[in-house]
């Protein structure tokens, strides 16, 4: 009797074991195949990138990058030379990327394989946690890849309007532009301020941003449209819950070797003294400029630098406006926004802001969503952009990328 219990107990302890056995070896083969997908995922992204830059004559190019560059009347130019400069730095950062990615993922596939020969564990985990993040930023890099839009890598007008609702609207514009600067700021843009006009209590009526780096425009263009905030007002006694409206307006800046003829019969230039928050710098003149554009009905202010700063900014910001019309005609998927985006309200958002009675942000047009609202507030802006532009940047998913070349 004894002899028997033992002999169970045995064979109940051996089975055991083989079953932790069996399912270790069953994680282990599931986290392999989940590895050999990213890889695949990863040499994918490799293709496209080398699709995107031609990579058989990328290094030709840059030779020849490199020979202009040592010309010594390049900058009797500024214009031509300061383009020059962009589009190297631009071929050079592509094929840096693609090189970094190619050589991460090498060396960490060996990692495994040596691991596997030498049966250490804590090798493989490194190396396919180092993959896994390879595999986003691999991610990113193709989202880049397919932002080759007309404008895509220009500098940026970001403006922000405050919809109808006094100061819940105003206040709701203050919160987007610092979500916006925020985000910039992460992202290594630079920002300066063209002009604001603050709220009669809080918050701001409006403001514009110029937005400085590369693919500025390609990345925030999918912030165009109405964003929609739901919240307990802290401006109401009684704590109710309100909504807000914003429209946010995106804009490529027109580099200089695009010609954009404005006839200045068209439009109408007035001076005004800029609003700002008093004191000691409180502007007394009128040095603020407002460029009307009659036969489009654009309005662009500047009101942050000297008269004629502030009317050369305005008039820059007026061909980015005019040429960015000219952009949505070309493209039916753009001009259809647009057209769609109207006034700031219900029918036309593109976002959803909730923070009572509980936490979303939502995306309207790709259904993308968190519960993380103090993280987006805070500028963690990537995940929504990226989904948007996945969707329909350029109108190519990857297939269609590889097609189109």
């Amino acid at each position: 009797m004894v002899q028997q219990a033992l002999e169970l107990l045995l064979l109940v302890v051996f089975t055991d074991k083989i079953f932790k056995i069996s399912s270790e070896k069953y994680k282990e083969k599931i986290m392999r195949a989940d590895i050999e997908n990213l890889v695949t995922s990863i040499e994918k992204t490799l293709e496209l990138l080398r699709q995107r830059m031609d990579w058989d004559t990328a290094s030709s190019r840059l030779e020849e990058f490199n020979a202009r560059v040592e010309d010594p009347n390049l900058w009797d130019k500024p214009d031509q030379a300061q383009r020059l400069m962009r589009e190297r730095q631009t071929l050079v950062d592509a094929m840096e990327g693609h090189n970094q990615i190619k050589d991460d993922l090498l060396y960490n596939i060996e990692m495994i394989e040596l691991g596997e020969q030498e049966d250490d564990s804590e090798i493989i985990n490194e190396a396919e946690v180092a993959i896994s993040l390879l595999a986003k930023n691999a991610s990113s890099k193709e989202l880049e890849a397919l932002l080759n839009g007309e404008a895509d890598a220009n500098d940026t007008f970001l403006e922000i309007h405050a919809g109808a609702g006094g100061t819940e609207s105003c206040d709701w514009a203050a919160m987007l532009a610092r979500m916006y600067l925020r985000w910039a700021q992460k992202s290594g843009y630079n920002v300066d301020l063209q002009s604001e006009t603050p709220g009669e209590e809080a918050g701001i009526k409006s403001v514009t941003y110029k937005v400085s780096g590369h693919n500025a425009y390609g990345w925030l263009k999918s912030e165009s449209g109405v964003h929609r905030l739901v919240r307990i007002s802290p401006f109401d006694s009684s704590a109710k819950r309100h909504t807000s409206f914003c429209s946010i307006w995106i804009y490529p800046v027109v580099d200089d070797n695009i010609d954009i003829e404005v006839n200045p019969a068209d439009i109408r230039v007035d001076t005004f003294r800029s609003s700002g928050a008093g004191g000691q710098h409180v502007n007394t003149t009128d040095s603020a400029v407002r460029i009307t554009h009659n036969p489009t009905g654009i309005v662009v202010t500047s009101s942050e630098k000297s008269q004629h700063q502030n009317r050369d900014i305005a008039m820059k910001a007026l061909k980015s406006r005019l040429y960015q019309l000219e952009l949505d005609r070309r493209s039916a998927a753009v001009v259809e926004a647009h057209e769609n985006k109207g006034d700031a309200g219900w029918g036309n958002q593109i976002r959803s802001y909730v923070l009572q009675p509980y936490q979303m942000v939502k995306d309207l047009r790709t259904g993308h969503e968190t519960s993380d609202t103090k993280g987006v507030l805070d500028g963690e802006l990537d995940d929504f952009m990226a989904a948007t532009l996945a969707m329909n940047v350029s109108g190519k998913s990857r297939a269609e990328a590889k097609d189109n070349e």
